[in-house]
C-alpha cells in the first residue's frame, strides 16, 4: 500500500473518532483529557480506572460514550453488600428440566461501567478484575468467553475513604490507565451551568458499530512504532525499576517498586492509539511523554521517604520523563 493511501486511511479513521468526540461534547462540557483518553482506551483494548471527586461527569462521560457506540452497555453500582454472583452471574436450578442452567450477570456486555469500584469488597473486585484479565467467566463447570470488544471503565472517589475497599496494587495493574480528573475551569463551569440549569434530553447519534470499532482497533495496531520509540519506552519502564542502574541515584530513594512488564506493553499500545486519535500513522516522543503518566502512575509504588516529603508518583514519573534520554 502506498503512503498516500495509508495517509488517507488514517485521516478517515481519525475523522470517525472526531465524530464520536463531537457527539460526546453535545453532553459533556470541557473534560478534554477524559474524552481523549476514553478514545485511546477504546482503540487500545484497554480497561480504564477513572479517579476524581464527585460531580466531574465521570459516569456521564462513560454513559455518553456508550450511546455513541452500537454496543451493549451496562452500569453496575458497586456497594459493600455486592456479591460476585451479582456481577458474573450464577447457576440456577431449572425445575422443569431438572438441571442447573446459567444465569449470566451484567459482566456479559461490551462496555461495563463499574461505578465506585472501591465501595465493593475485595472478592467482588477480584471477580471483576479476573474477568478483565482472562476475558472469560466460569459458571459451574462451563467457561464462557466474554464479548469482543469488552471494556471495563471503573470510577472511584479519592476523598471519601469511609466504607471503601481500596484496590490492591496488583489489582490496579490490570487497568491500562489510571486517569486523574481535576475541576473544570471557570469558563467551562459557566457553560455547564448554562447547559444543565434546565434539564432537557440531548440527542446523541450512534457513530460506531461493533465491526467498525474492530477495524479502528486493527488500524491502531498498524500505527508505526519505530525501534527508537520502543527503546525509549523500555528505558522509561526500566528506569522506574532500577533508577540506580539508569544513573538516577536520587530517584532510587523514592521508588519502592517500579512498573511491571505489563506497563511496557500497555504503554506501547496506548501511544499507538493516541497517535491515531491525533491523526498520525506513526508515534512520536511527545506521544510517549503525554500518556506515560496515565500508564505509570498506578504502577510505581513510592517509598515512605517519598510520602514523607509529599512526593507523589506523578512527581516521580515527571522526573523520569525529564531525565530519560529522548530519541
Amino acid at each position: 500500500m502506498d503512503s498516500e493511501a495509508t495517509i488517507r486511511e488514517v485521516q478517515d479513521d481519525t475523522l470517525q473518532l472526531k465524530q464520536v468526540e463531537t457527539e460526546i461534547r453535545k453532553v459533556i462540557v470541557g473534560q478534554d483529557y477524559l474524552i481523549d483518553r476514553l478514545l485511546v482506551g477504546l482503540l487500545s483494548r484497554a480497561h480504564l480506572l477513572i479517579e476524581g471527586v464527585p460531580g466531574l461527569a465521570k459516569t456521564l462521560s462513560v454513559k455518553t460514550l456508550a450511546r455513541t457506540l452500537h454496543l451493549d452497555f451496562q452500569r453496575i453500582q458497586f456497594t459493600p453488600d455486592l456479591l460476585p454472583a451479582d456481577l458474573i452471574g450464577t447457576m440456577i436450578f431449572d425445575t422443569k428440566k431438572n438441571e442447573f442452567s446459567p444465569h449470566k450477570g451484567p459482566i456479559f456486555n461490551h462496555i461495563v461501567l463499574a461505578d465506585e469500584i472501591n465501595r465493593a469488597p475485595a472478592k467482588v473486585q477480584s471477580a471483576l478484575l479476573e474477568s478483565m484479565e482472562e476475558r472469560q467467566v466460569t459458571l459451574g463447570d462451563v467457561t464462557y468467553e466474554l464479548d469482543d470488544p469488552f471494556m471495563v471503565l471503573a470510577t472511584q472517589n479519592p476523598i471519601e475513604q469511609e466504607g471503601t475497599y481500596p484496590l490492591a496494587e496488583a489489582q490496579v495493574d490490570r487497568f491500562m490507565m489510571k486517569l486523574k480528573l481535576t475541576y473544570p475551569s471557570r469558563s467551562e463551569e459557566e457553560a455547564i451551568l448554562e447547559r444543565m440549569l434546565v434539564e432537557a434530553p440531548i440527542d446523541v447519534a450512534t457513530v460506531l458499530d461493533q465491526q467498525r470499532l474492530l477495524e479502528l482497533r486493527r488500524a491502531a495496531d498498524e500505527v508505526y512504532l519505530d525501534a527508537k520509540m520502543r527503546r525509549y519506552i523500555l528505558d522509561l519502564v526500566s528506569a522506574s525499576r532500577d533508577p540506580r542502574a539508569a544513573g538516577f541515584q536520587d530517584l532510587a530513594d523514592l521508588i519502592s517498586f517500579g512498573a511491571s512488564p505489563r506497563a511496557t506493553l500497555f504503554l506501547a499500545r496506548a501511544v499507538k492509539g493516541l497517535a491515531l486519535v491525533r491523526g498520525r500513522g506513526y508515534v512520536i516522543p511527545e506521544d510517549v511523554k503525554e500518556i506515560a503518566p496515565d500508564v505509570l502512575r498506578h504502577r510505581i509504588v513510592a517509598t515512605y521517604e517519598a510520602e514523607a516529603e509529599e512526593i507523589s508518583t506523578d512527581d516521580i514519573v515527571a522526573r523520569l520523563l525529564d531525565r530519560v534520554e529522548v530519541p
